[in-house]
This record gives C-alpha cells, sequence and structure tokens, in this order.
C-alpha cells in the first residue's frame, strides 16, 4: 500500500489535452517540436555564457541559471505525456504523479525567485550604476540563487508531504497533461482543508511578494529612465531590461491568465489547454526574447558557433 493513500490506489490517469484519437499525432508532433526548440535554444544560452568571458557578469550568471531552469521545468511534464500518446497509454503510477508535482513545483518556484534576482540585478545596474559591482558581487550572486533554490526545495518538499497523507478512494483521473497540485487536491476523498489553506499561503507569499518586488523594481527603473535627459542614454537604460521585463511580462500574465480563466469557467480542460502558455511556451520563447533583443548574446553565440566550426574542421583535417 502507497503511503497516505489508505485504499492502495497505485495509478493514476493523466487525460492529457484532448482525448480524440484524430488530434494525438498532431500534438505530439507539435509537443515534441516546443520541447526540441527549448531545448536546444536554452542549451545554447548557457554554452554562450560559460563560453565567453564578456558575458562571465552578475546578469548572465543568472540568466545561465534561468535557462537551466527553463530546461528541467519542461523536462518535469512534456517527456511523459510524448511517451503516454506514443504508447497509448493515460497511466501514472503513484510515486510517478507525487514526484512529478514535487520537480514541477520546485522549477515553477525557482523561474519566480529567479526572474525577481534578475529585476533587482537590473535595477542596481539602472539605479546605482556606479556601485554596481561592488552591490552585485559574485559572491552575493551565488548566494541569491542558492536561497532560491534552498525556498524552492523546502516549500515544494512541504506541499508534496502533504499531498502524501490525503486519500484517493476511486479511480483517479486527472484532467490535465501532468499532476498538477491544485488537482490533487481536488480529486483527494479526504480532508484537504489544510493542503488548500497552505497551497493559497504560498501562493501569496512565494508568489505575491515576489511579483510586488518585480514591479517595484521596475517602478524604479522607469522613474531613473525618465530622469535621463539625453534620448541616447534612456534608449541605453531602457535596452538594458527591455529583454528581461518581456519575459517577467510573458510568464506572469500567462500564469496569471490561466488561473483567472480557470477560476472563471470552472472547466479542468480549459485550464489544462491554457497552462500550455506558461508551462511549455514561455519557456521556449525565453532564448529567443534574450537573444533577439541583446548583442552581446548574438554576439557570443556567433564566436560559439565559429569555435564549433572550426574544431569541426580541425577533426575532420
Amino acid at each position: 500500500m502507497d503511503p497516505g493513500n489508505d485504499t492502495g490506489i497505485s495509478d493514476f490517469l493523466l487525460l492529457g489535452l484532448s482525448e480524440e484519437p484524430e488530434l494525438q499525432s498532431l500534438i505530439f508532433g507539435l509537443f515534441l517540436s516546443m520541447y526540441l526548440i527549448t531545448v536546444f535554444g536554452n542549451m545554447l544560452i548557457i554554452l554562450a555564457v560559460s563560453s565567453d568571458s564578456h558575458l562571465h557578469t552578475p546578469m548572465y550568471f543568472f540568466l545561465a541559471n534561468l535557462s537551466f531552469v527553463d530546461i528541467c521545468f519542461t523536462s518535469t511534464t512534456i517527456p511523459k505525456m510524448l511517451w503516454n500518446i506514443q504508447t497509448q497509454s493515460k497511466v501514472i503510477t503513484y510515486l510517478g504523479c507525487i514526484v512529478q508535482m514535487y520537480f514541477f513545483i520546485l522549477f515553477i518556484g525557482l523561474d519566480i525567485f529567479l526572474l525577481t534576482v534578475m529585476a533587482y540585478d537590473r535595477f542596481v545596474a539602472i539605479c546605482h550604476p556606479l556601485h554596481y559591482m561592488v552591490l552585485m558581487k559574485p559572491r552575493l550572486c551565488e548566494l541569491l540563487v542558492l536561497v532560491s533554490w534552498i525556498m524552492s526545495i523546502l516549500h515544494s518538499l512541504l506541499e508534496s508531504l502533504m499531498v502524501l497523507q490525503l486519500s484517493f478512494c476511486r479511480k483517479v483521473e486527472i484532467p490535465h497533461f501532468f499532476c498538477e497540485l491544485s488537482q490533487m487536491i481536488q480529486l483527494a476523498c479526504s480532508d484537504t482543508f489544510p493542503n488548500n489553506m497552505v497551497m493559497y499561503f504560498a501562493a501569496m507569499l512565494l508568489g505575491g511578494a515576489p511579483l510586488v518586488g518585480v514591479l517595484y523594481s521596475y517602478s524604479k527603473i522607469v522613474s531613473s529612465i525618465l530622469g535621463i535627459s539625453s534620448a541616447q542614454g534612456k534608449y541605453k537604460a531602457f535596452s538594458t531590461c527591455a529583454s528581461h521585463f518581456s519575459v517577467v511580462s510573458l510568464f506572469y500574465c500567462t500564469g496569471l491568465g490561466v488561473y483567472l480563466s480557470s477560476a472563471a469557467t470552472q472547466s479542468s480542460h480549459s485550464s489544462a489547454v491554457a497552462s500550455v502558455m506558461y508551462t511549455v511556451v514561455t519557456p521556449m520563447l525565453n532564448p529567443f526574447i534574450y537573444s533577439l533583443r541583446n548583442k552581446d548574446i548574438k554576439g557570443a553565440l556567433m564566436r560559439f558557433s565559429g569555435m564549433a566550426v572550426l574544431k569541426g574542421s580541425v577533426v575532420l583535417g
């Protein structure tokens, strides 16, 4: 019998995005393409930052960490979904569901914390440029990332342990393509009041507080940019945070849109389809946003590709 599972249920069913057989091939091809683009694009960002000494700065250190988290984030859900479509199975084990939920909460928490830390980095760079290198020391950057990991791990562990205490007294069908926390709580047949309280409190504390920090940082950034007299100076200051602002807006707007729409429609299937935006589309677009709007990244990628071609020519020769 599984722990916290009084009825001995061992398997859950992931209903996915659609139960129409003719759509399965289309969904498989679409999600496989998006997953490969996400992994390849974020891997390029990591390789560019690690291989180019010009990018060994706090901003790109945080960006490389964000790219790594985005790869892990999508790898938590998409491979299992593709496997189920390929094998024409909807089954996920009880333990597998708990593990998937744990890592999903972990990596989405890390996304939130890293975006907040990056907003603080841009705030210091624009509002206190003369003290930037003093305030954003490598040790502090590493500490900020470490604290983000610790807080995300503790939060994910707490939520997962509380789900382990729930009982599921019937055949559990999850109307989603992965084991989401709120869906698991709704499908339990035991008392879920403590789980709901912890989930809502964590959402306000670990989701709301970072959002307030991001908004505060950008309010100061905007007022500092407006105070710059020259148009060239304004453009230069804006360009240093435009990519991050685009990523933050995309992440929070899609995430909030999913939960507001699901609360309005009360449709689990609609929520599953909408959640594709922040679980799949946003991590896929992040590398494009940072590379297309950033000359340093584009230059590093060109130098990296040139080095790869040169090494390949030497090996072939």
